[in-house]
This record gives structure tokens, C-alpha cells and sequence, in this order.
């Protein structure tokens, strides 16, 4: 059967380092390809290790969740209990939701076998012998491709009672969402999986002890999951060596927003934000200049134009700011954007994809989308701009899960940076930057 090669979805830049993607665009989506190409060595290679030493190769990799929590993902693992009662899941988030972030979805259009196989050996190292594949419902015509690829490993011995003659059983099961942004927090993922309304759950206990079906459970991300099999086959030092320390590897970045060379292209951690911006991404269009950066979907702090030239793109560099590198969603920003709209339409998702579980997320972000739209049309009072702060700062680590952080956060950093766009629209001002005629563009957090 004659392969048929797609061509690859990302945009090419001298600095990237293709871990991950390097099988983009070269027909992987075929099983007897993806062997070709390497495909299920390292599957084949971790059989023979102890699982142990398989989680000490992910530690030693420096490997941190690429969700957006930047957790090392072999502590993780480690967090699983050797002997248990009951059943043991390894389950991948598919659900990639969050504005502005695009990776998965490639990697599991062109290289779904990546992830069946880093599945593979992620049941090895923790002793599980079932593991889910979870899509986004708006990834739902992806599950043919996954589907396909799990049949086909199957097929092979790959999955089943005996993969790859080795007496050793595991299986993989798929399933799609139904679009809720809520479920990409891992509690409510396993909620829905187990076909109930996708709400968090109270923790603890944590999915380590006490996870999917009751049973301990890892949950990892598509491009932590993905980033397994090139560890086991190369190893962990040799991952570790394209990032800082403790910042393993590189990761799938997408630009996007006021970009003039927008796309996905996979760069060492640790890669130098001003580079990232005016190099990779080929600055902002028609000669305009950065007005704001977001730096790891709608979720995160935004950052100035002084912070993002002198930002690392790393977990650590945010994590000593208080901030967070985020899922690998980035938005330029140009300077005739108006911010006050911008906190609008970032609060009009938040709004909207809240589950209501909780009083401070759900009648926070309805209380700041009213308040946001008031004050964006011209009838916002002054006190309106220290009260929205006030609300996002008090919503912040106290709703159950971290939708409520995640609507605060980009708020806080909007009203306390931009303030001066807030003013601008006082006295019942229409919008300064709608009036000089530059309406915002359809950013991708809108």
C-alpha cells in the first residue's frame, strides 16, 4: 500500500528542534510508516526495563507537563502506589481547550501512533494494563484517526493480551467530550469519562491514590505523553540537554494573534522570548509595535512589551514572577488593541464555560463580563476599575477548581498594567481605539 505523505503543518525556522513533530507530514498516521520511521522501538525497549528505571529516565529527562501545569511528569508517575487493590489507568488529555493552544490537535492528526505508544509504556512504568485516549468534543472528527491507528496496533499485537509477544496485557480505549472547556481539569476528565456531568471533584484524595474508577490513575497531557517514546529510545539526559535545568526538551509552540509569520513550531525551552516574537514569529504587521503578550493561553498573566523582550520561555522564569508558562498558546498583541475589550472577551468565554459549581467563578465572571461590557460601551465609573480588580484578586484561589483562577489571572494582569486604557474610556467616552477607526482583529482569544 503506497504511503501518502501530507505536508507538514508547521511553519519552518532554523531554531526548532523537531522531537515531537519530526514525524509531521511523513505519512506516520500509517502503522507500517510509523515503524519505518522508528515507530514502537521504545515500547519494545522499555519491556525489557524495570519500571522503575523507566521513571527514572522520564526524571532524569527533566520532562514537565505540557497542559499548562508544568508538573515533572516522572514524579508523577512515581506518585503511584507499586501494589493496589484496585485497577491501575494511564488517561491522556486530549481536551484541548484552551484558547489560543492548537499542538495536540496536531499531533494526533499526524502522529496518533506517538501517542498510543508513549501510552504504552507510560502502563508499563506504573503497572497498568488500560489506558484512555480522551479527545475534545471539538476534536471529534480526529477520533477516526485515532480509532484507526488503535485498530491498526492492535492488528499488529502492539495491543491486546500478549503486546508484542511478551505476555504482558495492555489496551486502549478512545472517547471524545461533548465541547466543555471544564473538563480539561483532570478531576472533571475522569467525571466524564465515567459518563457523568464533567464536574471537579474535591481533592484530596488525588488521582495517584484515588483517580478513574477508583482506581490510581496518571493523567497526562497529548505532548508529554508524545515526548515519551524519543526519552526511552534516546534518553533522559539527552532530552534534558535542549532546555535549561529542570526545564527538559523543547515543546509545540502557537503563535498567534498580531504575528506576521503566525504558526506551530516546536522550540527548546528556555528560548528567548524576544527572539520568539520578532525572529520565529517575524514581528507585529504594518509596522505597529507589541503592545501586550500572552504567553501561554487565555489563562495566564499577560505581559507587557518590556517583560516579553526580556522573558525565557521556560516554567521556572514565570514560576519566580508568580505566573506560569501556560499551555503554549502565544498572542501577540499590537498597540492599537484595546485591552478593555480584550478582558472582555477573554471574560465572555470564562463566563460562558463556567460550570457553575462554585458562587465566586460563577457570579464573579457574569458580575466582571457585565461590568466589562458597561465599561467598554463608555458607562464605566472610576471606582468600576479598582472594584474589577478587587472581584478578579478575591475570585483567585478560591473557587473549587482553576477555571476561577484561570478567568482572575489574565484580569488582574489587564486592569493593574493597562490601566490607562481603562481610564481612556471614562466620562462615557466611546472606545479611543474603535474611534480612530481600528476596530480589533479577530484575535484567537476572542
Amino acid at each position: 500500500m503506497k504511503t501518502i505523505l501530507t505536508p507538514t503543518p508547521l511553519v519552518s525556522h532554523p531554531d526548532e528542534v523537531r522531537i515531537v513533530s519530526k514525524r509531521f507530514g511523513q505519512g506516520a498516521t500509517s502503522i507500517d510508516r510509523y515503524i519505518e520511521l522508528d515507530g514502537y522501538k521504545a515500547a519494545r525497549k522499555a519491556l525489557e526495563m524495570q519500571p522503575e528505571d523507566i521513571i527514572n529516565e522520564v526524571k532524569v529527562s527533566a520532562l514537565r507537563g505540557r497542559g499548562g501545569a508544568g508538573f515533572p511528569t516522572g514524579m508523577k508517575w512515581s506518585f503511584i502506589p507499586k501494589q493496589s487493590d484496585a485497577d491501575k489507568y494511564i488517561l491522556v488529555n486530549g481536551d484541548e481547550s484552551e484558547p489560543a493552544t492548537c499542538k495536540d490537535r496536531l499531533i494526533v492528526e499526524y502522529d496518533p501512533h506517538s501517542v498510543i505508544e508513549g501510552t504504552i509504556i507510560a502502563g508499563l512504568a506504573v503497572g497498568a494494563k488500560l489506558g484512555f485516549i480522551y479527545l475534545r468534543g471539538e476534536y471529534r472528527y480526529l477520533l477516526e484517526i485515532v480509532e484507526r491507528a488503535v485498530a491498526d496496533a492492535y492488528a499488529k499485537g502492539f495491543l491486546g493480551k500478549n503486546i508484542f509477544g511478551s505476555n504482558r496485557e495492555f489496551n486502549i480505549i478512545t472517547q471524545t467530550g461533548a465541547g466543555a472547556y471544564e473538563v480539561g481539569e483532570e478531576s472533571a476528565l475522569m467525571e466524564s469519562l465515567e459518563g457523568k456531568r464533567g464536574l471537579p471533584r474535591l481533592k484530596p484524595p488525588f488521582p495517584a491514590i484515588k483517580g478513574l474508577y477508583g482506581g490510581p490513575t496518571v493523567i497526562n497531557n497529548v505532548e508529554t505523553i508524545a515526548s515519551i517514546p524519543p526519552i526511552i529510545i534516546n534518553g533522559g539526559k539527552w532530552f534534558a540537554s535542549f532546555g535549561p535545568e529542570k526545564n527538559g526538551g523543547a515543546r509545540l509552540t502557537c503563535l498567534s494573534g498580531h504575528f506576521n509569520k503566525p504558526g506551530v513550531y516546536e522550540l527548546p525551552l528556555g528560548y528567548p522570548a524576544k527572539k520568539l516574537i520578532y525572529d520565529v514569529g517575524g514581528g507585529i504587521p504594518k509596522g505597529r509595535s507589541l503592545k501586550a503578550m500572552v504567553p501561554g493561553g487565555s489563562s495566564t498573566f499577560l505581559l507587557t512589551r518590556e517583560e516579553a523582550e526580556s522573558a525565557s520561555m521556560d516554567y521556572d522564569w514565570f514560576a519566580k514572577r508568580g505566573e506560569f508558562l501556560g499551555s503554549g498558546g502565544v498572542v501577540a498583541i499590537d498597540d492599537q488593541t484595546c485591552m478593555v475589550r480584550m478582558a472582555l472577551c477573554i471574560m465572555k468565554f470564562y463566563q460562558h464555560e463556567s460550570c457553575g459549581w462554585c458562587i465566586p467563578c460563577r457570579e464573579g465572571t457574569d458580575w466582571l463580563k457585565k461590568t466589562l461590557m458597561r465599561f467598554h460601551a463608555g458607562g464605566g465609573m472610576e471606582k468600576d476599575i479598582d472594584q474589577m480588580l478587587y472581584l478578579a484578586e478575591n475570585m483567585a484561589g478560591r473557587t473549587f477548581c482553576a477555571l476561577g483562577d484561570a478567568a482572575a489571572f489574565p484580569t488582574i494582569s489587564i486592569v493593574k498594567k493597562w490601566r490607562d486604557d481603562f481610564e481612556m474610556h471614562l466620562d462615557g467616552k466611546p472606545c479611543p481605539f474603535e474611534k480612530k477607526g481600528a476596530r480589533e482583529r479577530d484575535l484567537a482569544v476572542v
